[in-house]
């Protein structure tokens, strides 16, 4: 076994830094062809560990093959995933400091697959005791329920993230787990009520009507077949060839109970997965005065009865508006496409706050307690891991992925400034003699996003604060006017004849490090704000 990897990691170069052409794209590519054709998916670039996505399982992250990267140097043996999470646990131990593994690609590319590794890594071969097993389960246990919460099937990806996580991760001096932490940034809540054609909401809907035992789904009246769900069929996919729902309904249903959660806590959380689903299908009509009203009775009984609130008073909060002028309070009616909208913001407001709930709970189950770890404080260190969306270009892009790029974008600033940037200028000031490498400094574009005043998220943020009714082309309007000139924003108006067809009149691209991505305006200021209507939140469903 030891002397077939051998003999197979001697196909290209196991380090991008030893190729002879060492600048040239081709040579890179050729040589990830080349490993990737042996199944060789991972290639160092130095310190940084390059990964292509089999699409397939190998057999190369059993325990035994965790025992063969355990406490070896990072170069003598072949690159892996394990050798990675390794060094950093060993760097973190000899030096005391704390470290962080920055996971970035794009869509597909296999980082959350990567971040699991890594866990299980630590979970395996880190020191534990009965107290300590607990807290290891727990934190492998947690990944398979974020998943079913915060992941979605997209057009790339049969299990995309739609929220980016950092997890921190603590050791005592022995180098044992004893506690961890989770940031959750940007959940993608609107696919909550949209998904567009071939993609799915998130797993947890179709794992409770696939998998959920029928007493539970009458119990939350539910049937067992997504097409009967509204929030379920824009995307024209209810089965994906692979993924079983039922089986992860289990899993995510047995990893609920090792982190903690109590019947009474699933209880709320299926309520609230319920009551979403509900108010997809919760639908309006003309009254007999002409007034806009609801017409599905069933659906606001058991909204009324899952979210504990008045269902008189969740009626009048779906179909009216509490405005406050001069001092003096009015209810307003809403028209139709205004009662679709508070819908839909309350079916996204809910499942936000009950996945941020959701990782509180995870929270307190993997939080340091020194009473029980007999361990002190000052003596840890962390790990932390860092697991955001990747990159991602569809047909039709809006504020997410506006969102999501902005992010790679800025994570590619620091890979530029770790890996380029420093190591040159260090070179520089010691006077070594070397050949500059030449790079593309992404600054630029970072700035065009977020610069103060002038950058984009600024002119978002105040035409959504303008007085009077500022709209997504007014706010394009605005961007022509204070980017125009900028050789990374682009739009119709301001394209020459050869490109003009290439951005619509209410769209706007930017030529990001990746590449080139059109952003369509439209939704651009609602999802910005993100605001429920005023007696939405007074029939506190906001805190549900």
């Amino acid at each position: 076994m030891e002397s077939t990897l051998t003999a197979r990691d001697r196909v290209g170069v196991q380090d991008f830094v030893l190729l002879e052409n060492y600048t040239s794209e081709a040579a890179f590519i050729e040589n990830l062809r080349r490993r990737f054709g042996e199944n060789l998916i991972y290639t160092y670039i130095g310190s940084v560990l390059v990964s292509v996505n089999p699409n397939k399982d190998l057999e190369i992250y059993s325990k035994a093959h965790m025992e063969r990267y355990r406490g070896v140097s990072f170069y003598e043996i072949s690159p892996h995933i394990y050798a990675v999470s390794d060094n950093t646990y060993r760097a973190m131990r000899t030096e005391r400091r704390d470290q962080c593994i920055l996971i970035s690609g794009e869509s597909g590319a296999g980082k959350t697959e990567a971040s699991k590794k890594i866990l299980q890594y630590y979970a395996t071969t880190c020191p534990v005791t009965d107290h300590l097993s607990t807290l290891r389960d727990r934190l492998v246990q947690s990944n398979p329920v974020l998943e079913a919460f915060g992941n979605a099937k997209t057009l790339r990806n049969d299990n995309s993230s739609r929220f980016g996580k950092y997890m921190d991760v603590q050791f005592d001096f022995r180098g044992a787990p004893i506690g961890g932490h989770i940031l959750n940034y940007l959940l993608e809540k609107s696919r909550v009520v949209h998904q567009n054609h071939g993609e799915r909401n998130f797993h947890i809907f179709y794992q409770l009507l696939e998998g959920g035992e029928q007493n539970l789904l009458s119990k939350l009246g539910l049937e067992r077949n997504a097409q009967k769900y509204q929030y379920l069929v824009k995307g024209c996919c209810p089965r994906v060839s692979s993924i079983n729902d039922k089986n992860d309904w289990r899993t995510v249903r047995k990893a609920l109970t090792v982190i903690g959660f109590h019947e009474d806590e699933v209880e709320d959380l299926l309520n609230i997965i319920a009551s979403v689903l509900h108010l997809g299908n919760t639908q309006f009509g003309e009254g007999k005065n002409g007034e806009n009203q609801i017409t599905t009775e069933p659906q606001l009984k058991y909204l009324s009865k899952l979210l504990g609130v008045d269902g008189a008073a969740l009626r009048e909060a779906l179909t009216h508006k509490k405005i406050t002028a001069k001092g003096e309070e009015m209810i307003s009616p809403l028209s139709f496409e205004q009662a679709v909208a508070a819908r839909d913001a309350l079916a996204k407001a809910v499942y936000g706050r009950a996945f941020t709930w959701l990782v509180v709970k995870i929270n307190q189950s993997l939080a340091f307690k020194d009473d029980v770890y007999n361990s002190s404080k000052g003596s840890s260190s962390v790990i932390g891991l860092l697991d955001i969306y990747g990159f991602e270009v569809f047909q039709h892009n809006s504020f997410e992925q506006f969102c999501i790029n902005y992010c790679n974008e800025k994570l590619h600033q620091l890979f530029i400034e770790l890996t380029l940037k420093s190591e040159q200028e260090e070179y520089e000031a010691e006077g070594i003699t070397w050949e500059p490498v030449k790079y593309f400094d992404n600054k630029i574009i970072c700035d065009l996003v977020e610069g103060k005043h002038k950058g984009l998220i600024s002119i978002l943020d105040e035409e959504c604060l303008r007085p009077g009714e500022p709209s997504d082309i007014s706010f394009l309007e605005k961007l022509e006017d204070t980017l125009g000139g900028h050789a990374h924003f682009v739009t119709h108006k301001l394209s020459n004849g050869k490109t003009r067809k290439a951005v619509s009149r209410e769209e706007f691209k930017l030529i990001h490090y990746a590449g080139e991505v059109n952003y369509s305006v439209n939704g651009f200021l609602d999802k910005n704000k993100d605001l429920l209507y005023r007696n939405l939140k007074e029939a506190r469903l906001e805190q549900q």
